[in-house]
Formats: structure tokens, sequence, C-alpha cells
């Protein structure tokens, strides 16, 4: 069956096989997508004998993409553009929701009806569909019912937290990158900013300001406003659950990381520093070393540290994996 809103299923009944596929598969974050007006979201409900919930996805209609990220370029001149997106639309990380007691033939069935039902929505709007940003794990699970093999689109990022401290994670690192690492925190400590844990709400204009701010230093246009939207928006949708650990200089917001903590991962979701007040290794003290501290207590097991700056991510201990994308080539006339 396809429902119209996230609403309608249970939270715990969805977030049972969101767990392990990650933050933007959760019930809580596509709730909050539903208010982006870019794209109609449905999901498909697959039920066993019982009425039990044991696989699922969520399906957008796309109108407008404003994230070149995921627009299909991948695919060969010529071959049509689909607009409807399978599984996660943001986060570039995406998976199929099965219930992990299905046996592999069950799996496999229910892979089946959730690419059946995509494919039928897809037909009903003129259009095909396509996953970004698979797993690993998941591409393999449903290439056999893709006559196009999945096309690799970036790496992905994870950073393994052994043991029950910081100490541990550094003493995890070769001798080289734990002075390194001893180097950057102790030079970030020296400049004296004010670090708070907060929620996003507390701080989401003053962040917006400076994901705005590091556009510009890339050579983007000001897009001040929609930053500002932007994480208002998840800090409307996400509430408590979405945490900020920020640096103030003075009254001045310097640096800031948001994430979000679900299932047994940490997920940063957004960094930012002030371009003009740079402040020495912010950015690695924002991005890593203070969010791993607070995943430390709160008992996860992994920081996912995502695509781009693979390099920096692989020298502070993340593990790469590749992320990829499945399309149907079947024409909805086909």
């Amino acid at each position: 069956m396809t429902t119209t809103g996230i609403a309608t299923v249970p939270a715990a009944d969805w977030d049972r096989l969101a767990r392990s596929a990650g933050l933007y598969l959760s019930h809580r974050w596509l709730a909050g997508e539903e208010a982006d007006p870019t794209a109609s979201a449905s999901y498909v409900l697959v039920r066993d004998a019982a009425g039990g919930l044991v696989a699922a996805t969520p399906l957008y209609v796309v109108h407008s993409e404003p994230n070149a990220l995921y627009e299909p370029v991948h695919l060969p001149p010529g071959a049509g553009r689909p607009r409807v997106v399978a599984g996660a639309r943001r986060g570039y990380h995406n998976a199929p929701l099965t219930d992990p007691r299905l046996s592999g033939e069950q799996r496999a069935a229910c892979l089946r009806l959730l690419r059946d039902a995509a494919r039928a929505h897809a037909a009903r709007h003129g259009t095909t569909h396509w996953w970004p940003y698979l797993t690993e794990s998941a591409a393999r699970q449903l290439a056999p019912l893709y006559r196009t093999p999945p096309h690799r689109l970036d790496d992905d990022a994870t950073i393994p937290l052994p043991g029950t401290g910081f100490d541990d994670y550094l003493a995890s690192l070769p001798s080289k990158r734990r002075v390194a690492v001893r180097h950057e925190r102790a030079a970030f400590d020296a400049a004296g900013l004010d670090v708070r844990r907060l929620a996003l709400a507390d701080c989401h204009r003053d962040a917006g300001r400076l994901l705005a701010a590091l556009q510009v230093s890339h050579g983007h246009a000001d897009d001040t406003g929609t930053m500002t939207r932007l994480l208002e928006r998840q800090a409307d949708a996400m509430g408590e659950r979405a945490r900020v650990v920020a640096a103030y200089d003075g009254p001045r917001l310097a640096a800031f990381c948001l994430y979000y903590h679900y299932g047994a991962t940490t997920w940063l979701r957004a960094v930012g520093t002030d371009p003009a007040r740079p402040v020495p290794f912010a950015y690695f003290a924002l991005a890593y070393y203070l969010p791993i501290e607070d995943a430390y207590r709160h008992g996860s097991g992994a920081v996912h540290a995502g695509i781009k700056a693979i390099r920096a991510k692989r020298l502070r201990g993340a593990r790469v994996t590749g992320l990829y994308a499945l399309h149907d080539d079947r024409h909805p006339s086909a």
C-alpha cells in the first residue's frame, strides 16, 4: 500500500526498520522533509499477513531540484531523466527499509515489491525512478532488480569510535596522527573561545549566517536567507534532537557543527566557520573532535562524516565506502 503522509505510520514501527539505515530515513527526519515544496512525498508500505510493517520506502516526485548533487547527471546523453526519487532525498545516504528478521528470500520479495511500487508511481507521473546515494550493501541487494548496473556517485566516510572515550579514539590513530590531533586541539583551545552545546533552535540564525559566509568564501552568492530558513525548518522538525556544538568569540558565533544522534551513530550534518574571524584549527575541532566527544557521551559507536573532503576524514580515522545510484531504464510506456 501507499500513503501520502509519514504521520499515518506509527514512528516506532517505521524506526524499527529505519534505525540501521540511518538518520535520513528516520520517521522524524522524513516528517520534516514533507515541508519542502520542491517535491511531493509518498510512502510505500509492505506488510506481512499479520499486518506488521516489514518493508518500506519514501518516494518523491521532484518538481524542482535546488541541490545539483541530486541531479542524475551521470546518465548517458539522450537517457530520460527520472523525476521520482526512491528512498532518502537528502543526506547522501540511502537504502530500502526491510525488517532485519526477514529471510533472504523474504527480503528479495519485499525489495521487488518496493521496486514495482516505485515503477508504478513513476509511471503515473510519466517518468521513471532512481535510487541516489545507496550504500554498498543496499546497492548489492537492489542491483539484481535493474537492468543497468549501479553507478558509483561518491565516497562515504564513517569514523569508528572504539572504547568509551576520546582517548580511545586517539589511541586508534597512527602515532603521527595522534601528535597532529593533539597539536590541533591545543591550538584551538589556546584561542580561548567559549564552547557551548545548544539546541539548533537557539542558534539557527547565527549558524545560517556562517553557512552562507562559507558559501561566499567558495565563490557562491550570498544566500543567508535560504541557509537560515533551511536550518529553521530542521530546528522545527527535529526539535531537541538537532544538537549544535558552537564556539563563540565574545557574543559572536565563530564556528559551529550541527549533528544528530540516531541509532548507534552520530550523524554530522553541517559545519560552518566565520571567514572574517579565523581561529586556528576551528574547522577540525568543530567538525570532528568536539562532536566525537559528544558522540562518546551519548554512547555512539561511530560518527558518520559523509561525503567530500575524504582525505581529511581518512586522516582522522574514517573508513571509506562507496555510494551508488541505480536507475530504472524502463520507460513508463514499456
